[in-house]
């Protein structure tokens, strides 16, 4: 008897959770967002940082962006945004951002962190809800600027 509550149990949690896979995020497994492998840096402290997004057709309400940001030591610098195209196609984005100590994020392997996500707006105050991330190891080139 113990041992069929527990398989019960199991089964029953295993059905929630693939519920919630399946349910509205589950619309979302078509969204993605990637950040290319380098970026660059100038000696004015102007980091750009590009790569490639893809999502459908928004079913919530809010404007949907690429934000993203590199991170040195235990600190993420956020560089920039981009409005998204959600049509379901891939397409490309840019972000650029002056800091204001250009030491901050200096040349040379740093870790980037691209999201994809939407400003819900139904409740009047935007919440941003993720729809997509990438993070890894990115190089930035130095270059003059």
């Amino acid at each position: 008897m113990r041992t069929s509550l527990v398989a019960a149990g199991a089964v029953a949690a295993a059905g929630v959770l693939l519920g919630v896979a399946s349910g509205p995020a589950g619309a979302a497994l078509s969204d993605a967002v990637s950040a290319a492998p380098t970026g660059t840096v100038s000696k004015d402290g102007t980091v750009t940082l590009s790569g490639t997004y893809r999502c459908s057709p928004p079913s919530g309400s809010g404007p949907i962006f690429v934000s993203s940001g590199v991170l040195t030591g235990s600190v993420l610098h956020g560089i920039g945004g981009t409005a998204a195209k959600c049509d379901g196609d891939e397409h490309t984005w840019v972000n650029r951002e002056k800091l204001s100590h250009p030491e901050t994020v200096p040349a040379g392997e740093a870790v980037v962190q691209a999201t994809l996500m939407r400003l819900d707006t139904r409740t009047g105050l935007p919440l941003p809800v993720v729809l997509a991330t990438d993070r890894h190891a990115v190089d930035l080139r130095a270059v003059e600027g």
